[in-house]
């Protein structure tokens, strides 16, 4: 009964979930014969590696072994302008090779971290990580869900993919340094003394970190439950208080994310929608972008490469549509949810907005200068 009270308390506390539970019952009453949909529309192995990285995080950031990281680092940052320009480039250069959604579990838990050691914006770190991933991973064909699906229909190897995306990578990643150095002041960093040299749980630590790599080549290899299973297991049976400690209502919330965005794609409208985005100015690009904002840009990129062969428009497109609305990316999920601070999906769009408009200008200036 404690539990179940629990539960309700969080769910009604959580107001992402409780409008797409609201969409939910909206589409199927839209829809009563597509029950039998739902289960399908859910990609099982995306919250499968979800879940492990999930527990992997919280095993590093409950090892304690971040807070030591960030201390050294604080050391080595005199202000916070340039702490943040170092973590945004750092989260920008790591999705490109370990995808954005494993850059996030990796760089929020220490940006977390950082906040118990010195008075610094925390939650205004994490929404700037969630955009310095979104416009990192935009450069490499692996580093996002989206960029993955359209390099494989392209056809192209690793290295044309990767040099046709680069343009629009690095005018997003320098417009965002750019905003960063605004957004961030040259004040000098206080780091508090109490509590930095807290204990660490060096086994802990040790074996968090050996199992990322371990978990990804097993999800490389298929093996994705086995994978997710054996982390499972590991944490059951020596770090209880780890598995306690995780947001478990993410899950809730990207089961509900694709099961939403699912059906609302099966809506006959959905068709028309889709041809009248890809005969805007600037097609494919300005149609994905657009349609990030409503269904994300996984969803978009998918719905839309039923309608259009033209991969690298669709791919700037999804890719410059993670910004703008929290939704445009599931990595905005992410890190807002790993964030745990308070009001921070407004100020999230105070930045991120920009963004949006920035990018889909430099998205247009550069198609005009190829062009």
């Amino acid at each position: 009964m404690k539990l179940l009270r629990y539960m309700y308390s969080r769910v009604s506390e959580d107001l992402l979930l409780l409008a797409l539970l609201l969409g939910f019952a909206l589409l199927m009453a839209m829809m009563p014969d597509a029950w039998h949909l739902v289960p399908q529309l859910v990609e099982w192995h995306t919250i499968a590696i979800l879940a492990g990285l999930m527990v992997l995080s919280r095993g590093l950031e409950d090892s304690g072994a971040l807070r030591r990281a960030g201390d050294w680092l604080l050391r080595r940052m005199p202000d916070e302008r340039r702490l943040a320009l170092s973590m945004v480039l750092f989260a920008a250069l790591l999705s490109a090779v370990v995808t954005n959604d494993v850059a996030l579990f990796i760089i929020v838990p220490l940006t977390v971290a950082l906040g118990g050691m010195a008075p610094l914006p925390v939650g205004r770190l994490v929404i700037f990580e969630a955009l310095a991933v979104n416009a990192g991973s935009a450069a490499s064909p692996i580093g996002n869900p989206q960029n993955l699906l359209l390099w494989q229909l392209s056809g192209d190897s690793f290295a044309v993919f990767f040099m046709a995306m680069l343009p629009i990578a690095g005018w997003m990643l320098v417009t965002l340094l750019l905003l960063t150095a605004f957004a961030f002041p040259a004040r000098p960093v206080a780091l508090d003394q109490s509590g930095v040299r807290g204990p660490v749980r060096a086994c802990l630590f040790r074996v968090s970190l050996l199992c990322y790599p371990a978990f990804l080549v097993l999800v490389e290899m298929g093996l994705i439950w086995w994978a997710l299973a054996g982390i499972l297991t590991l944490f059951l049976l020596l770090w209880r208080d780890v598995l306690r400690g995780v947001d478990w209502l993410i899950l809730a919330i990207f089961v509900l994310m694709f099961v939403d965005l699912g059906l609302l794609a099966q809506l006959p409208v959905m068709a028309g929608v889709a041809e009248g985005l890809v005969a805007l100015p600037g097609a494919e690009m300005t149609g994905a972008a657009l349609l990030s904002q409503l269904i994300s840009n996984v969803p978009a990129a998918i719905f839309l490469a039923a309608f259009s062969e033209q991969w690298y428009g669709l791919a700037w497109g999804v890719n410059v549509g993670g910004f703008g609305l929290a939704i445009g990316s599931l990595a905005n999920l992410i890190a807002l949810r790993l964030g745990r601070q308070r009001r921070l999906w407004l100020a999230f769009h105070a930045w991120s907005i920009p963004m949006l408009l920035f990018s889909l200008a430099g998205a247009y200036l550069l198609t005009a200068a190829r062009g």
